[in-house]
């Protein structure tokens, strides 16, 4: 089969109804010898003049490729979508757990039982349940039940994380991204599988602005007025960046900081502080 029939191939099973991701489209494409350019879809999303269709979505990919300054996405292999599957699957554990620790905190509240915040707490508040004659038999499954739950939750998080820091071991970048302050194995993972080609920004100011650290932009007629940060681009790297920033910011000390966060912290709010260690971090990145 030519390379013709093989791309006619290709394009039939995908009308057929088979999603494939753009970046798994991009790979097939990559094996039949074309070159490929992904385009974000808010890059081209201005050009669509009206209304919604393949052929103005067409005309309008077209037109967003004419611009010389027009930016692309580098095309994910399977191995890299699958490292990022480490990522997902964790954020995703997470977030069940916190909503379990929540809920199991909000019905012992209803019983009069309340406990200190973090993972500490919801162990003495769980001790407190079982030995509290107080609460139904009834409320004591199910309580009994929600625990069990979290405890499974922490056993997968737990081996999600030990698979993530073999991966970072495995890394050399990874493990040289985890050497700058603020910037633990996690992060550090997350920094090397989510930008593949640091070469596509054209300074350290621009993967910054990727990730949404840079302030919103709002000057006009020679008047400069810069607003809260953009927020744009990747959600997770921003907030693992911003979170190890705080955690420098807060254990800031004279003699144990650097100059540049305790000048900063001396005339600024430490959120904001925060975030502008984190921007900085990821320019050293």
């Amino acid at each position: 089969m030519d390379s013709h029939s093989k791309c006619n191939t290709c394009c039939q099973k995908s009308s057929a109804g088979l999603r494939q991701s753009r970046h798994l489209r991009g790979v097939l494409l990559q094996e039949l010898g074309h070159k490929v350019l992904l385009l974000p879809p808010q890059y081209v999303k201005p050009y669509v003049k009206r209304g919604k269709n393949d052929a103005a979505d067409a005309e309008a990919i077209c037109e967003a490729m004419s611009r010389p300054s027009m930016r692309f996405v580098p095309v994910k292999t399977a191995e890299n979508q699958a490292a990022l599957m480490l990522h997902g699957g964790r954020e995703l554990l997470i977030k069940r757990r916190t909503m379990l620790v929540n809920a199991i905190r909000g019905h012992a509240a209803e019983f009069g039982i309340v406990s200190a915040k973090g993972p500490d707490g919801i162990k003495e508040l769980l001790s407190e349940i079982k030995g509290d004659e107080g609460v139904p038999a009834l409320a004591g499954e199910l309580f009994t039940s929600l625990a069990d739950q979290l405890e499974n939750l922490g056993k997968k998080i737990r081996a999600l994380e030990a698979k993530l820091m073999a991966w970072h071991r495995s890394d050399p970048r990874s493990r040289q991204l985890a050497t700058i302050p603020g910037i633990g194995p996690i992060t550090a993972t997350a920094l090397a599988m989510k930008v593949a080609d640091p070469g596509q920004f054209q300074s350290a100011r621009h993967f910054a602005a990727w990730l949404g650290l840079t302030p919103k932009d709002h000057s006009t007629a020679g008047r400069q007025r810069l607003g809260v940060i953009t927020r744009a681009g990747d959600e997770t790297l921003r907030s693992l960046l911003v979170a190890g920033a705080t955690t420098l910011v807060r254990h800031a000390k004279p003699g144990r900081g650097s100059p540049w966060l305790l000048a900063l912290l001396a005339r600024k709010p430490k959120k904001l502080v925060a975030v502008a260690r984190a921007n900085k971090t990821a320019r050293i990145a």
